[in-house]
């Protein structure tokens, strides 16, 4: 019998684009403005299939383009050459749909690829993550349903997303605390800069009448539109640096702060903020004013973009130097010096796949978002993984195993008489774990990131076969509820600190992904899981590792319950919050 079709998303829109001659730039390039403006309309589609009325471009999250969208030349044999290309005549396919929606706003995700239509062949461009806000009459806000969904990719991208706007809410409070601790030097202060370029040499300023053709269906100007002239001037201000043709990288989120309106005047100016060995970023903003010598301008939108510039052989050239104005422009070189280490450590933390990220990531103040970002989002993609298998069931515990590529997965659960906020803040407390877990000799609390994370150091039994206890440096981050429906989430991950390195009495141990989720199934009772995800290598050691399971499995778990049980009506541990 046929299995029946996967449930559609009615939130998905298919946008399918043949490049034309107009499409593209004076390299046969299809244009990153271009790109922009279909990516802004089909998410903004999307969008509006759900809401049921008018949305307007909050956000757009960064993008990294993966590929240079040229027009592929052909060899002498007539065949095409190794890039990874698109010219005209030939298709952009984008998929957008809501995965997840808030109070008024709504997160979308863009998927951009390319086909060849010749070869068949397909390939990536970019992801992207937009934010709309829904709109009512007079601009009133709109309330949204909450997007239910289907599939297994539906499950892990919806529960992400309020990991990825929490990351959004936080990016200026990160960038403000790396400021604070890196030093004031600058670059050119550490290296020669003789031959530095001043930044005012790159300055750009245009103006832009907004007519019909670039508003949308509610006479706003359109956000993609506005996106491409951003994208112009940054172009021409990165070609001023290099005196060559610059190619777009990364769009450090386009942040919409107001709208304009047919016959507005915008007002686009760029500049080059640093210029690194190969990379250089630029900074963009547009203005908005209704008629020239009228009030002072709106800013309604700023962005920071990163270009590269390629040889004929594909390979970043080495940029010159840039010298920033004193006052603002040297604010703006080091805060792009900073954005860059942030950009570095979110590429290599929350865009690697799992099984790239190494077990122990160093912590510091650049990355610590993206580390409780991608150790809350690793254990949420383990918990919505189709394919778990009961493996043993006693009594009230269960336990489930999930075989997938490298690793082995875990899965305990059981129902409790316990409000899940008490569960959740007696499990997320790390020092009080020696209570039911008898693997757990100690844990230290090293640093308190923030409220919602924690970083201990954790000393357990001795491994069988060694002579000395394992010991861990593990980050637990914690989150309540986005809303209704979602499990409070105690995260563990291991990190390295300088102050805690692996010491000669002590076997290291690490831990990949493991933590609670804790789902709420009446006013006192709850379901409370354990996961853990185990390397191959580490299996051997699961008896004994504090991060994976005890020998008894079903003793441990009892002996967890018996626990919240016996603290559940605990005034103390009430009031305490960690």
């Amino acid at each position: 019998m046929a299995s029946p079709p996967a449930a559609h998303n009615p939130t998905e829109v298919q946008m399918s684009q043949l490049v034309q001659p107009c499409h593209t730039n004076h390299r046969g390039e299809l244009s990153t403005g271009q790109l922009l403006k279909w990516i802004d309309t089909a998410a903004c589609l999307s969008a509006e299939r759900h809401a049921g009325c008018p949305c307007v471009t909050a956000s757009m999250d960064d993008i990294y383009f993966e590929h240079t969208i040229s027009q592929p030349s052909a060899s002498p044999a007539g065949q095409r050459d190794g890039r990874s290309a698109l010219g005209v005549g030939q298709v952009v396919n984008i998929k957008a749909k809501v995965n997840r929606a808030f109070n008024s706003s709504m997160e979308v995700g863009i998927q951009v690829s390319y086909e060849d239509l010749c070869s068949g062949k397909h390939c990536s461009i970019c992801k992207a993550y937009a934010t709309f806000v829904a709109q009512g009459p007079m601009g009133s806000k709109v309330r949204l349903e909450p997007v239910i969904p289907q599939t297994e990719e539906e499950k892990i991208e919806y529960s992400i997303a309020a990991e990825r706007r929490r990351m959004r809410l936080v990016h200026k409070d990160t960038l403000k605390d790396l400021l604070t601790s890196s030093p004031q030097e600058t670059e050119l202060e550490t290296r020669d800069g003789s031959g530095a370029v001043p930044a005012e040499r790159t300055r750009v300023e245009s103006v832009e009448l907004v007519l019909p053709p670039h508003a949308n269906h509610q006479g706003n100007t359109f956000g993609g539109q506005i996106m491409a002239w951003m994208e112009n001037v940054a172009t021409i201000a990165a070609s001023r640096l290099c005196h060559s043709y610059p190619t777009l990288r990364a769009i450090e989120m386009f942040h919409f702060r107001g709208p304009s309106q047919v016959g507005d005047r915008l007002v686009l100016k760029a500049i080059v903020n640093n210029a690194f060995k190969n990379s250089m970023e630029v900074g963009v903003s547009a203005e908005a004013y209704g008629q020239e010598m009228s009030v002072s301008r709106r800013h309604i939108n700023s962005a920071f973009m990163t270009f590269v510039v390629l040889d004929q052989q594909g390979q970043p050239r080495t940029l010159p130097m840039v010298a920033p104005e004193p006052g603002d422009g040297e604010r703006r070189y080091r805060e792009a010096s900073a954005r860059k280490k942030i950009r570095l450590d979110r590429k290599y933390v929350v865009s690697c796949k799992q099984t790239e990220v190494p077990l122990s990531v160093p912590w510091d103040q650049s990355n610590k978002v993206y580390l409780s970002y991608n150790n809350v989002s690793a254990l949420k993609m383990l918990v919505a993984k189709a394919n778990w298998a009961l493996a043993r069931e006693k009594e009230k515990v269960r336990m489930y195993t999930l075989e997938e590529d490298k690793f082995l997965s875990f899965r305990i659960e059981m129902s409790v008489c316990i409000p899940a906020s008490r569960a959740f803040s007696l499990l997320s407390n790390l020092r009080r774990r020696h209570e039911w877990d008898s693997h757990y000799v100690s844990a230290e609390l090293v640093q308190k990131v923030d409220d919602d994370d924690m970083i201990y150091h954790v000393v357990s039994q001795k491994l069988r076969n060694e002579n000395k206890p394992q010991d861990f440096v593990i980050l637990a981050s914690r989150r309540k509820p986005c809303s209704k429906g979602d499990p409070y989430v105690v995260a563990f991950r291991s990190v390295t600190l300088p102050t805690h390195p692996a010491r000669p009495e002590f076997t290291r141990g690490e831990t990949l992904c493991s933590g609670f989720c804790i789902w709420p199934e009446s006013q006192e009772m709850s379901k409370v899981a354990y996961y853990n995800q185990a390397m191959p290598g580490y299996l051997t050691y699961v008896t004994t590792n504090v991060a994976g399971l005890s020998s008894d499995i079903c003793s441990t778990f009892e002996a967890c319950e018996k626990f919240l049980l016996k603290n559940k009506e605990d005034l103390i541990s009430r009031l305490q919050d960690f």
